[in-house]
């Protein structure tokens, strides 16, 4: 059986309640990963 240390199980993330951030932060990349690998953000609207 593989030891497992705290950080293992437990995100240490910004902010006061990092519990609270670090679940939109993933989320927030996941969704920007997702727009690069299929090429969606090109069709974005972006002005300068």
């Amino acid at each position: 059986m593989k030891v497992i240390s705290i950080f293992d199980m437990f995100k240490v993330g910004i902010g006061p309640s990092s519990s609270h951030t670090v679940g939109p932060m993933k989320a927030g990349k996941q969704f920007v990963d997702d727009l690069v690998e299929k090429d969606y953000w090109k069709a974005l609207p972006v002005s300068p």
